[in-house]
């Protein structure tokens, strides 16, 4: 019997979906497609029904396409749809009023809402003038939100690492706690004002960094009496095996300390590939895969901090006699496994801890996930200097590199190419799918480097903001390269681009042959 406990916040209800309070962690997804194209986009947002999917989000990067979602909605219904929809917003306040009188949710980015678009340069404000900052915000958010008040529209404060103003990150820098702040000035608005129906989303594609953030905006909602409900997800995760495990090891994490009321797995791949991985996740966690509520917030039990976490497999791997081998029967064993470390920790153990995860009777798919969200709670708490996974349902060789990914994941080795790619949407600029799959065919043998591949100038170069190299939609057919978030080549033809990356990689000293 589960006895997963989540953290209490505030229900909403969005068309009749409520998240948070004792409502299930919803499940949502994206469109890809143009939001102009009705037709198109009902067909996918009927399969990411037909998936499981709760919640369904468009783009609508202007008035145009704000507009349309009135066609898209009513497109849907006479399908018999009536799953909520939500707006995307960035850079465009008008078509943030436009989609709240058509939609369910809208959500807006504080990093572009109001603020200009980012160029990263450093500003200076005084203690008064950055104050005067956060009043020209209220004069734009106040309208929108009584606006969203007299339509019953939710907003969804959504946060992205590297996407915030250059306001915040010329006081906070680009740190989780300039992100955390970011989404607070919103919500300190929104209730001065007594607008409470909002979701908050704090996202990043370095699972460190997300988790962080959203456990330090837990305590920020907290010690301001604050319970808004929370929507999960590691952004730009990838696709395949890749962006399955990174997402895991992010909203795995969290969900066991009992954090998360909707989530989205967003993948490089088709919008209705991503339900079935995040309704798996989610009751995997729910029922076998959580943090005792007394061991929530137990971190660091590591021995040795400056060891690298090393991983093992049963049958390759000689122990030397002074580990501490932690594993558990238990349905919960993630929980068994935390509980021993925590006693073992307090009782003096001073032998690195390896902890042995077993998956038997599992799909390869399921022990992929399953070992990816427990096996990442420990790494990102600190709790452990080893894992070792079993499973009768992968070969020794799969088993190691599952466990070398789930360390990548973690940020805790690097063994090969980290890939950041967003799940593409409307704004998409050329065939991301296709794209993602050749870069990673060209340059997957460059060990620790890290490349993104974005579809559009609102993931890119901002978001993307761990990668070393980034592939940048541009325009229609067009791709800008950048290195770190500069930008070294403007509107290369599509044909071009690879190649010019590579180009750009052996001027950088950073290209080995296959």
């Amino acid at each position: 019997m589960s006895h997963y406990v989540r953290r209490h916040t505030w229900p909403v209800s969005v068309g009749g979906v409520v998240i948070g309070g004792d409502s299930p962690v919803r499940v949502q997804s994206m469109t890809s497609t143009s939001t102009m194209d009705t037709e198109g986009s009902v067909d996918q947002i009927e399969r990411i029904v037909a998936a499981g999917g709760e919640i369904v989000r468009l783009t609508a990067q202007g008035v145009r396409e704000a507009a349309n979602l009135a066609n898209i909605k009513s497109e849907a219904a006479k399908r018999g749809i009536d799953t909520p929809l939500v707006a995307d917003i960035h850079f465009n306040p008008k078509a943030a009023f436009e989609a709240a009188l058509h939609v369910d949710k809208v959500r807006i980015n504080p990093g572009n809402f109001v603020d200009p678009g980012r160029t990263f340069k450093h500003l200076e404000y005084t203690d008064g003038e950055y104050a005067a900052e956060q009043e020209r915000i209220a004069r734009t958010l106040v309208p929108f939100l009584d606006l969203c008040r007299e339509n019953g529209t939710v907003v969804r404060i959504g946060v992205n690492h590297g996407s915030l103003s250059d306001r915040i990150m010329s006081r906070y820098g680009d740190t989780p706690a300039g992100m955390v702040e970011s989404a607070m000035e919103y919500l300190r608005i929104a209730l001065r004002h007594d607008f409470k129906d909002i979701v908050i989303s704090i996202k990043a594609s370095n699972t460190v960094v997300m988790v962080e953030t959203v456990r330090l905006l837990v305590k920020a909602m907290d010690a301001e009496d604050m319970h808004f409900p929370l929507h999960l997800g590691v952004t730009e995760a990838g696709d395949g095996d890749d962006g399955r495990i990174k997402s895991a090891v992010g909203i795995g994490t969290l969900l066991a300390d009992g954090i998360g009321d909707t989530i989205r797995v967003s993948l490089s791949e088709e919008p209705e590939c991503e339900i079935p991985v995040a309704k798996s996740l989610v009751e995997h966690v729910e029922h076998a895969g959580f943090v005792p509520e007394q061991y929530r917030g137990m971190t660091d039990c590591r021995v040795d901090k400056s060891m690298p976490v090393i991983a093992v497999t049963a049958d390759g791997y000689t122990l030397t006699g002074n580990e501490f081998i932690v594993e558990s029967s238990a349905v919960n064993q993630l929980g068994a496994i935390y509980e021993a470390i925590v006693k073992a920790h307090e009782a003096g153990n001073n032998r690195p801890v390896i902890a042995r995860l077993r998956y038997n009777g599992r799909t390869p798919d399921e022990v992929k996930l399953f070992a990816a969200s427990d096996a990442g709670t420990l790494l990102l708490d600190n709790m452990v200097d080893g894992i070792c996974i079993e499973s009768d349902a992968l070969t020794h060789d799969e088993l190691s590199r599952l466990e070398l990914d789930i360390l990548q994941a973690a940020r805790c080795r690097f063994t090969k190419t980290e890939f950041i790619s967003c799940p593409g949407c409307g704004r998409t600029l050329f065939d991301l799918q296709s794209t993602v799959k050749e870069v990673k065919a060209a340059v997957s043998h460059l060990k620790g480097l890290k490349i993104a591949v974005m579809g559009c100038i609102v993931n890119g170069p901002g978001e993307m903001a761990d990668a070393d190299y980034g592939y940048v939609g541009a325009a229609a057919h067009k791709v800008s390269l950048y290195k770190n978030k500069v930008c070294v080549e403007r509107n290369i033809d599509r044909a071009d681009a690879l190649g010019r990356l590579i180009e750009l990689l052996k001027q950088d000293g950073k290209w080995q042959e296959p």
